[in-house]
């Protein structure tokens, strides 16, 4: 597409993640303005919209893929309607950039890639982490042989269960399949196995071992698998979302013949530790403080003809067909 002198987007869902992570650094960043957003409930995207002193609202999601002022569209809704969204704004000769997980399962991800390429519309994907600096510094190390020829990932995410007090009705999206595609593996673990295909390059013969023991919702909360990267790394991972507060764990773990890194995905995304024979060492980064600013910047960069964004649809796919295939024997026993 003809490269974009200054990129007017249209925000599609305008819920928490648009508040303070994602939404104002749109507006924010150099060459880059949000001139409409769009909330089904119409009081809810009118108050947005005069929060964040943004011109247009609407109640509905055509009507603001079909304003001609808009000319990137930015997708944050919960993933059941990622497709949808996306495919209606590329139609419309429009770029977008969506949330993640790309969509609730695998193949939404292939028709959306169909459909950019059908049209010549990019897509990306909001898989920040590829962006802040301490998943960027990890990856300059193993790079430049810190820790020796990389051998071994692995994963640990253990978190309480929010839903534990809270009836049915009251429960996140996050935790009803027919929304979000799975359970808060989906949401969560979807950031892990993007940024290991930055760090690894793609994941290979994903087996995973899915179940629900806390019998808190439908989706499964507790993950264990084993994957291969196509660079010869080994990785294991185990997730559950109902532990008890001493035996949550947030770490990913880079085992090299010379040496390991370590670092927390989200309780602390902005420091790594390095250990080697030579030094053991912790390093500390600044994160923006709208945390997607830094991806953002590469979208307007890309739109403008300047530079390149390292989320694709391309990328972010690969990750949905690692969570589908590690959780799809769960679903089809409770298909049977």
């Amino acid at each position: 597409m003809k490269a974009l002198e200054t990129i007017n987007w249209g925000i599609i869902g305008v819920g928490d993640v648009t508040e303070v992570k994602s939404g104002p650094a749109f507006y924010k960043t150099e060459h880059s303005n949000v001139v409409a957003v769009m909330r089904r409930n119409a009081e809810k995207a009118a108050d947005y919209a005069s929060r964040h002193g943004i011109p247009k609202w609407y109640s509905d999601a055509a009507d603001l893929i079909d304003d001609p002022e808009v000319n990137a569209v930015y997708v944050a809704t919960p993933p059941d309607s990622h497709a949808g969204y996306a495919i209606g704004a590329m139609r419309a000769g429009k770029p977008v950039y969506v949330e993640k997980p790309m969509a609730s399962s695998f193949s939404e991800c292939e028709e959306m890639l169909r459909v950019s390429k059908e049209t010549g519309m990019p897509l990306w994907v909001a898989y920040y982490r590829r962006a802040l600096p301490a998943f960027l510094k990890a990856r300059q190390l193993i790079e430049a042989g810190e820790i020796g020829k990389p051998l071994v990932v692995n994963i640990r995410l253990c978190a309480q269960a929010r839903e534990r007090h809270q009836a049915k009705e009251e429960m996140n999206w996050r935790v009803n399949p027919e929304i979000a595609g799975a359970g808060h593996f989906f949401d969560l673990a979807s950031h892990q196995f993007d940024y290991l295909d930055f760090v690894f390059g793609k994941v290979t013969k994903p087996k995973g071992n899915a179940v629900n023991l806390g019998g808190l919702y439908a989706a499964e909360d507790t993950v264990s698998g084993t994957w291969r990267h196509e660079s010869g790394v080994i990785g294991s991972g185990s997730w559950s979302f109902v532990v008890d507060k001493n035996s949550e764990k947030d770490e990913i773990e880079m085992i090299g013949d010379k040496g390991k890194i370590t670092l927390s995905c989200f309780a602390v995304p902005d420091r790594l530790r390095l250990v080697t024979n030579e030094v053991d060492t912790e390093m500390k980064f600044d994160n923006p403080k709208h945390i997607s600013q830094n991806l953002v910047q590469q979208l307007v960069d890309e739109l403008r003809g300047v530079g390149v964004c390292v989320s694709t649809g391309e990328s972010a796919a690969r990750t949905s067909w690692v969570l589908d295939n590690m959780v799809k024997d769960y679903y089809s026993n409770k298909a049977t």
